[in-house]
């Protein structure tokens, strides 16, 4: 066996594995979950029960971050008229790589009635990542959803910043087996001249999204009244039922007081205990 080889499988051998399904229904006590599996270094807990009968789930990341060669799926099913919140325990952190991608795949179905609302905290990439995200939500006609997800390149309060790496992050929402909502953010190369760009973020390091099915015109205006009120940049559209916000910000402190506002917006309150220290 080459020396190549051998630090290779060694490599391998050290990945980060890990896998999350867990299925919630609905009863009169309110959501309760039915099935929970964990495997590798992803648990899943219920610190807080339910709040209004909405059932919490925060999942927890034991390695400790990922890097390349790392796999994560998470597989998450809300059943008729059962409500469930899902957020994380921490920032997830994204290291180097020396190759191999760090891959994400989330899988999430809301069924006839169901809300969803996914909020995981943060996730904080470092400079020379190589990243594969992909969220795929499939939906009832009459099910609601509120998906969100935020990114950070680099620590600035430690003096780092990502300036080379691959970012590749996809969703795809499904509506009665209808593609209703597909989008796809590409950054590879030098990814800090990228987001100097004007028409990418104008410099700034922190950007999140806010998708919201179906939605309101009160939501809409609740959102956009506090556009002024917000220390980066907000904007907010509505088509075809449904709202999404973006932001952007100079850094993760900034984004993370817009991206609380955006949400209570939207009708989100309380949010999540862990995801407001």
């Amino acid at each position: 066996m080459s020396a190549r080889r051998a630090i290779s499988e060694v490599f391998a051998a050290n990945r980060a594995v890990g896998r999350t399904s867990l299925t919630v229904a609905a009863t009169d006590a309110g959501t309760i979950r039915t099935r929970v599996h964990e495997a590798g270094s992803l648990r899943v807990r219920f610190p807080n029960g339910q709040v209004d009968g909405t059932l919490e789930a925060v999942v927890v990341n034991t390695a400790g971050g990922m890097t390349g060669g790392d796999r994560f799926d998470f597989d998450i099913e809300v059943g008729t008229k059962a409500k469930l919140t899902v957020t994380s325990a921490a920032a997830e952190k994204i290291y180097r790589s020396l190759g191999p991608l760090t891959e994400i795949a989330v899988k999430l179905r809301v069924g006839h009635g169901g809300k969803l609302i996914w909020l995981p905290q943060q996730t904080i990439l470092f400079d020379r990542i190589r990243l594969q995200r992909t969220i795929d939500v499939t939906m009832a006609p009459d099910a609601s959803l509120l998906l969100s997800e935020a990114t950070i390149f680099g620590r600035g309060a430690m003096g780092e910043s990502v300036h080379q790496g691959h970012f590749f992050d996809r969703r795809h929402v499904r509506v009665d087996g209808k593609l209703v909502f597909a989008e796809t953010t590409g950054l590879d190369g030098n990814i800090a001249r990228r987001l100097a760009q004007r028409a990418v973020t104008r410099g700034g390091v922190a950007i999140a999204s806010v998708l919201k099915i179906p939605v309101s015109d009160e939501d809409a205006a609740a959102v956009r009244s506090i556009q002024d009120r917000c220390m980066g940049e907000v904007g907010v559209s509505i088509w075809n039922g449904f709202a999404l916000a973006r932001l952007v910000a100079p850094d993760g402190g900034t984004l993370h007081h817009d991206l609380g506002d955006v949400l209570k917006g939207f009708g989100v309150h309380p949010l999540p205990r862990l995801w407001l220290n």
